[in-house]
């Protein structure tokens, strides 16, 4: 209200003070409303202080000139009409050394009650009050703290910057994507809500199984005793409830629908479990959470495919109570109605892995169970030949289909938005189709050696590249389907036949039939044509099926798919993939990122883009490059265009200078006088498309923004008579003159013309922690591989180089915010910007797992440090307060020793000789020793699942598998920094 109509509703403001305690009383006269009907305001906003006495109090702003001034100041009883303010003049003098505190305390929706109650303790003992304050900021800061514990924030090294950054990094990670509160266990009361308001005809004709279940319970019981039921509903249902809290609604903050609040407790004082945002912001939160709570892993991707769509998308908006969709406002430019599958498919890997690794077989179990759904978004993606028609208007929003989901969220509950099978209930698929679906999907746009075609999705991570979208083409996400596909390839494997609906069957069909079909292309290069053909052929068995899914739905038929048939499929794709991602590759050993495909002249071109940071993640991410093939793109990403010297960090892409705004509009002219339209319209001095200055340089109206414009400037002149033939000649060749002169067809968007967030000379921290995390990968795949020392010694020099530009390894003057904490970008004119507002937090958390060597592999917990540091060994004894599974108690470390924790239990490491070795000190305090640097899986498991079984594990460390101290890195054994001379050209 006030941010809509703040005008109108200062004028209902009165602020009071209560002279005798120094209470302020904000409230309104009345509710501010225009209906014939008297509508008063029963609630206050209250404001007092401690500490100081003495002291004056304003309630406005209106004096605080004469404060500056000087001149003094009078106290106000009573504003009205103003906004509101709690202003404290008082004065004192400060012994050297001493110190001097004092609390101004704000509360809002209060009664006549609570006000006189405060008042009461204000006059009658406020040391009381005082007291109550600070016992109350103390449990504020401890409840706070144990959330920050229970994601496993808490870290205890030498370089405090360094756990200072973790601590944050997890705190923000936990605001953006929520926290299991109370680790496995649910209440039931909350899950009865949860049914509620999704499926109340599932909750009745399902109230025995409810009926049975105790007050709280372990999630992993649900689960079980859902899978036993025989009821899909009840298991989806069940095993997408993830009782999340402290997250708040987010996403980008210009958005209207966004409000930034972390609700904690509900009215009645019971926690408040919620979670709501954007597709791409929720589900990568996720990722690292789940490295705290395995357990919830399947949960999170249960959420994540029962989102998607039949057609292989996803909705906007992700909540605990369901899906959420834009709907058209055309007055409105922030809806944009279209499908925002960006990290579609990496967010989702990622969590699949997760998965794999932590729980070896759980995947498996859930291939062939019909306990999936479809989201049934009201958008159709139009036909093939009418993308090709018009690639930047592919998707109608059906508003028939949009207000009947809406009156059967009203009958059942927001499964009303999910896809019906033809009984007229929730249609039921497995997980290999969901994830077969968006394969085909991707693949069905897969434009061979240039990407994947974006005619009804954003970039893959870049929104502000969203001028892209239908003209653009993917590497990025070809290198995600790229690690995807190798994943699926390991995962069904051993599978010898699935079961498929008869619909994506035929889509799986037609899809085999044209890759197979274009194969010998593989051999060589593709030209125009065949690149074409291949599209049309792909293209056109994506509109089939999407044809078929709008107009008849899922006929709930099904057929058998042979294993072999898949691995074949999965093959031919891979090698498709690979082909385009080389295809890629500069000359300089950089990747393009996006590219622009043309379909002139029956064929399907491709010109490629400046080179973009994320291209080089991408790559780097999917697992195609060897070693070497990275160091070399490392080496040249550190001596391109990319690099940002005074930051030692890197770009989102290379920084340029805009022509000003003088030059920027000047139309050469020998191009107007060579125009018969433009040369008649100067004669009769008609300004409609161009105008000339006193100079004699022509320039088109001003109030043109795109080739839109004046087509319907040039469709108004074509109404006159005398104009009519001329604009018929010549308008086309005006439009060209206008994107020639502007270049409109290399617009990417919001990224091409603005100087902060993804901007122009910015560097966006989140791409720079995705580009740490991706080199990390790198390294530990080349550790695996067995590749050779030095191949290693560099990927790990490449590694620190890259996280030597982060925050917390610099002074706040030179990162321009305080270090340890993440911020969204740094802009070339100014120091970083938008504390939190960025998913860095996620890759940050993730990276210094794996800095502590940290591995989760075939369901076995194992420790093996080799990218950290020794200087962050202790060099002297500490005493540190740990919040455990068990409560809160002190742990006594040792120098040589670090310690973090791991699904809450206390890891410590102390550096030895060889061999490694692990010992596990059990809740009932039996110790037991592992030799190596991995637990077996019986008590990796004890330790995902938070039983508290386990209370601390010690590892020795041997210290030659470390990085040097810091000091130490001048030695001839430290790897060389990646520092190439930059050539003339890169500058």
């Amino acid at each position: 209200m006030q941010t809509n109509l703040s005008n109108l509703l200062d004028a209902y403001k009165r602020s009071e003070l209560e002279p005798s305690t120094g209470l302020g009383i904000f409230a309104l006269s009345a509710s501010l409303s225009d209906l014939p009907e008297p509508s008063e305001s029963l609630m206050a906003t209250t404001a007092w202080q401690t500490g100081l006495e003495d002291a004056q109090v304003l309630l406005s702003s209106v004096q605080l000139e004469a404060f500056r001034r000087g001149t003094g100041v009078t106290e106000e009883t009573d504003v009205r009409g103003r906004r509101g303010a709690y202003l404290v003049r008082a004065a004192f003098e400060l012994a050297a050394g001493g110190s001097k505190e004092w609390s101004v305390i704000a509360d809002v929706n209060q009664d006549s009650c609570a006000i006189v109650s405060l008042r009461n303790a204000l006059k009658t003992d406020k040391e009381a009050l005082e007291t109550e304050l600070r016992s109350d900021i103390a449990a504020g800061a401890g409840a706070l703290a144990a959330i920050v514990a229970s994601a496993d924030g808490d870290q205890w090294t030498r370089d405090q910057p360094v756990g200072a950054h973790h601590r944050s990094s997890v705190l923000f990670n936990v605001m953006r994507g929520g926290v299991f509160m109370d680790g496995y266990r649910i209440s039931r009361f909350d899950l009865l809500e949860f049914f509620h308001a999704r499926n109340r005809e599932v909750l009745r004709a399902h109230r025995s199984f409810f009926d049975v279940l105790p007050e709280t319970l372990s999630y992993q019981h649900l689960i079980a005793a859902a899978s036993e039921s025989g009821s899909p509903d009840l298991e989806r249902l069940c095993c997408g409830y993830l009782p999340l809290a402290f997250s708040r609604r987010h996403g980008d903050p210009s958005r209207p629908w966004n409000r930034f609040a972390i609700k904690v407790r509900r009215p009645d004082g019971r926690l408040h479990l919620d979670y709501q945002g954007n597709w791409r912001d929720i589900f990568q939160n996720w990722e690292a959470l789940a490295y705290a709570f395995p357990g919830f892993t399947v949960g999170m991707i249960a959420t994540f495919l029962n989102a998607t769509t039949a057609d292989g998308y996803n909705p906007y908006r992700v909540t605990r109570d369901g899906v959420e969709w834009e709907v058209p406002e055309p007055s409105s430019p922030w809806s944009n109605i279209g499908y925002w599958s960006d990290h579609q498919i990496i967010y989702l890997q990622k969590l699949l892995e997760v998965s794999a690794t932590f729980h070896p077989g759980e995947l498996d179990g859930l291939l062939e169970r019909n306990v999936f759904s479809h989201a049934n978004v009201p958008y159709r993606i139009r036909p093939y030949e009418a993308m090709l028609e018009n690639p930047y208007d592919t998707i109608v929003f059906d508003w028939e289909r949009h207000q009947r989901l809406a009156e059967a969220v009203e009958v059942k509950g927001t499964d009303g938005r999910l896809l019906t099978g033809p009984e007229g209930g929730v249609l039921h698929v497995t997980m290999a189709e969901k994830l077969l679906v968006l394969l085909l999907v991707k693949l069905a746009n897969l434009v061979p050696e240039g990407g994947i075609w974006m005619n009804t999705q954003r970039p893959e991570w870049n929104d502000a590249n969203n001028a892209l979208v239908g003209k653009g083409l993917s590497v990025v996400t070809a290198c995600y389907l790229y690690r995807f596909v190798a994943f699926l390839q390991a995962l069904l494997e051993e599978r010898t036949s699935f079961v498929l609906t008869r619909e994506v069957k035929t889509f799986f069909d037609a899809v085999h039939a044209g890759l197979r079909v274009h194969e010998s292309c593989l051999t060589g290069a593709f030209d125009d044509r065949e690149r074409r053909a291949f599209m049309d052929a792909l293209g056109g068995a994506g509109s089939a099926y999407r044809t078929s899914l709008y107009d008849a739905g899922f006929s709930g038929e099904t057929v058998e798919l042979d294993g072999s048939s898949l691995g074949r499929f999965l093959d031919l794709a891979q090698a498709y993939l690979e082909h385009t991602l080389r295809a890629n590759r500069r000359a300089d050993a950089l990747f393009h990122a996006y590219n622009l495909l043309s379909l002139e002249g029956g064929g399907a071109s491709i010109r490629h883009l400046y080179e973009m940071l994320e291209g080089q993640v991408a790559i780097l991410s999917s697992g195609l490059l060897s070693g070497q093939e990275s160091l070399d793109l490392l080496t040249s990403l550190r001596s391109s265009r990319l690099y940002r010297d005074d930051q030692q960090s890197y770009l989102l892409y290379p920084d340029r200078d805009l022509p000003g705004f003088l030059s920027k509009n000047r139309i050469p002219r020998e191009r107007v006088r060579g125009s018969v339209l433009l040369s008649a319209l100067l004669e009769r001095g008609d300004s409609t498309l161009i105008v000339c200055d006193e100079n004699g340089d022509y320039h088109f109206n001003g109030a043109f923004k795109n080739a839109k414009s004046v087509r319907r400037a040039l469709d108004d002149l074509g109404r006159q008579q005398a104009l009519t033939g001329l604009v018929a000649t010549d308008g086309e060749g005006i439009v060209a003159l206008f994107e020639q002169l502007f270049d409109h067809a290399s617009f990417t968007g919001r990224s091409g013309a603005f100087f902060a967030y993804e901007g122009l000379g910015s560097i966006y921290w989140h791409m720079v922690s995705k580009l740490l995390l991706a080199v990390q990968e790198t390294y530990q795949r080349a550790l695996e591989a067995g590749e050779s020392s030095a191949t290693l010694r560099a990927l790990k020099a490449a590694y620190y180089e890259v996280r030597s530009g982060l925050g917390f390894n610099k002074t706040p003057a030179e990162y321009g915010a305080f270090p340890a904490d993440p911020y969204s970008h740094t802009p070339a004119h100014a120091g970083a910007q938008q504390p939190g507002m960025t998913g860095q937090v996620k890759e940050d958390v993730l990276a210094r797992l794996g800095e502590l060597g940290v591995r989760v592999r075939g369901g076995c917990l194992g420790f093996a440090p080799s990218l950290l540091h020794r200087a962050e060994f202790l060099d002297e004894p500490v005493s540190v307060a740990v919040q455990g599974l068990s409560g809160a108690f002190v742990l006594e470390l040792e120098p040589g020793s670090l310690a973090f924790t791991f699904c809450q239990v206390p890891v410590v490491y102390h550096l030895g000789g060889p061999p490694a070795q692990i010992t596990v000190t059990r809740s009932d305090g039996s110790v037991g020793a592992f030799e190596g640097s991995t637990l077996d899986a019986a008590t990796s498991r004890e330790v995902f699942e938070r039983t508290g079984a386990v209370a601390r594990i010690d590892v020795t460390v041997p210290g030659a598998a470390l990085e040097p101290r810091v000091e130490d890195r001048q030695s001839k054994d430290e790897p060389t920094p990646l520092r190439p001379e930059r050539t003339e050209s890169a500058r």
